[in-house]
């Protein structure tokens, strides 16, 4: 079976990445996801009912998030019509804002109350990451399975997996499915191994667990990727 390499390591590394800092982030700021930020509309229900602290930042999550894809996309195409690297310059961007969500969580965290101003802050900085690593994928990686979002990516495995066993799939056609449900799988796999990893060090190590991520997301970064 062929290794996979170039994109698809570097969208393994993100998978793994994007679990790790959703979970620190839930675990950490009463509840905020990062990256799958719809997710936190869920939780703004939650603290209503219960009257948990944190629905500001939830609140304000997705359009932070949208005007930071927003920019991710008009700096990208400015880049590109300079012929900068935009995919390096795009990775680093988000290993920088990491950098910063870590620093700033490890400096002044625990939240107690995740809408004190240096609270919001953070969380700002941890979805602004997220969502570059989102807008990233869409653009320079689109031909392989979202790094954020596991439900479509699951669905989708289990529908693959099912045409191939049932022989709904017609023989011409069974390398590429195949195919897609191995990169369907891995990032599945990763992304459910970055959620464990980082569940376990939040509760032995605090957000000091986020120098991880700022690690894998500086090898992705680092590895040899197209402009």
């Amino acid at each position: 079976m062929k290794m996979p390499s170039g994109p698809a390591i570097v969208a393994g590394l993100l998978s793994f990445n994007a679990g790790y800092v959703d979970t620190a982030g839930f675990l950490g700021l009463q509840g905020l996801f990062t990256s799958h930020v719809t997710g936190n509309f869920v939780t703004i229900g939650a603290a209503l009912v219960f009257g948990h602290h944190g629905i500001i930042n939830k609140v304000l999550a997705l359009p932070e998030f949208v005007l930071v894809v927003a920019l991710a996309r008009l700096a990208g195409s400015a880049m590109r019509r300079r012929a900068w690297p935009v995919l390096r310059i795009l990775l680093l961007a988000e290993v920088t804002l990491l950098a910063g969500f870590a620093a700033l969580t490890i400096g002044h965290g625990p939240f107690p109350d995740a809408d004190t101003a240096i609270a919001l802050i953070a969380g700002f900085v941890g979805v602004a990451a997220m969502a570059i690593q989102n807008a990233v994928q869409r653009v320079h990686f689109a031909s392989l399975p979202p790094t954020t979002i596991m439900t479509g990516n699951t669905t989708q495995a289990t529908i693959d997996a099912v045409d191939l066993v049932t022989g709904a799939v017609p023989p011409d056609g069974r390398a590429a499915v195949v195919k897609r449900l191995g990169q369907l799988a891995l990032g599945i796999v990763l992304f459910a191994a970055g959620c464990a990893v980082s569940a376990l060090s939040f509760y032995l190590y605090g957000f000091w667990c986020l120098l991880l991520a700022v690690l894998v997301a500086a090898i992705a970064a680092s590895l040899p990727l197209k402009a």
